[in-house]
């Protein structure tokens, strides 16, 4: 099969991509095709030494895929040859094949293309576990959405609409202030032309119930201080590159909470839970309450250059690999 291999870590032009041998299903593994493989700014990261959690040389990024099951190994009982699934990987999903876990595999319906299953699982994951699960957000809140017309950045909208809050989308151009609205945000910023404090005045009265952060850098104190009472400031991320330092009187004089979200340990630890959240957000699909935004695919040739424009933040919603 042909993959995308990490030799040595560095940048996305460092990438090779090469034969490899095809897997093969150990017991309690299945083989799945790889139809699309999602991208999220973490593979930026891992091959860059500089994830929380870091696989050994050689490896194939690529952390979440759909496609169709080719091959079932002893002792699972819950899948089948032919079965169209998603499932989440952590590294090996940029390639035409891979063996994982059977339970780390969930169907899908016929009707989810497997573009939209492949870029949904991570960055819906994370903001259902951030916005309803860490931050309890309720019907009637205002909620602050930094980076929003990112792939977590546009589920939180979606899902914070879904729930029935007031949704203020925050992004860094017209044009992508234009899709959060097209996907539910009540109001916009665009933090690159108008000051984010005042445009928070402007859009949340007395400050957001929640913040909804994954770009970090110089955004995050700024939008920390216009925090409502009892405020719910999520640490999602810091896509800037830089991890800010906030004056902790802030939390203090607002009666605000720091909560951090780390949906990969929460998934590991508790996946009943985790599994809550996919079939509560496939039920939303259903509706058409979320409405997951593929706006690039790419070939597996043109897997580095997905990982220049996702560091370069050039993405909106969510672009995916098909190998």
């Amino acid at each position: 099969m042909r993959a995308v291999v990490c030799e040595a870590w560095g940048g996305p032009e460092l990438l090779v991509v090469k034969e490899l041998p095809a897997p093969q299903a150990k017991p309690g593994d299945v083989v799945v095709k790889i139809h699309a493989a999602g991208v999220n700014f973490p593979d930026v990261l891992i091959i860059q030494k500089k994830y929380q959690v870091q696989p050994e040389l050689p490896f194939i990024p690529g952390a979440e895929i759909a496609g169709e099951v080719t091959a079932v190994g002893d002792g699972v009982t819950g899948l089948r040859v032919g079965d169209r699934v998603a499932a989440l990987c952590s590294v090996g999903g940029f390639a035409g094949e891979i063996a994982i876990e059977a339970g780390k595999c969930i169907k899908i319906p016929d009707a989810l293309s497997y573009d939209v299953a492949a870029g949904f699982m991570l960055a819906y994951g994370t903001s259902w576990h951030a916005v309803r699960d860490r931050a309890a957000l309720q019907p009637g809140e205002t909620m602050l959405v930094l980076g929003a017309a990112g792939g977590v950045g546009l589920s939180a909208v979606e899902i914070g609409k879904a729930i029935g809050a007031r949704v203020v989308a925050a992004a860094s151009s017209d044009e992508k202030c234009a899709i959060c609205r097209e996907h539910g945000a009540d109001e916009v910023i665009n933090y690159a032309s108008e000051d984010l404090r005042e445009a928070i005045k402007r859009t949340c009265g007395k400050g957001p119930d929640v913040i909804y952060d994954p770009v970090g850098g110089k955004y995050t104190e700024a939008a920390f201080r216009s925090i409502g009472w009892r405020g719910r400031h999520l640490v999602i991320g810091f896509a800037d590159g830089n991890i800010p330092a906030l004056p902790l009187n802030l939390a203090l004089l607002k009666g605000a909470s720091l909560v951090g979200v780390f949906w990969g340990e929460f998934a590991r630890r508790e996946p009943a839970n985790n599994m809550k959240g996919v079939s509560e957000m496939l039920g939303w699909m259903k509706e058409g309450k979320i409405k997951p935004l593929i706006s690039k695919t790419y070939s597996l040739d043109e897997a580095p250059q997905a990982l220049v424009d996702m560091a370069a933040r050039k993405v909106t919603g969510k672009i995916v690999i098909r190998p």
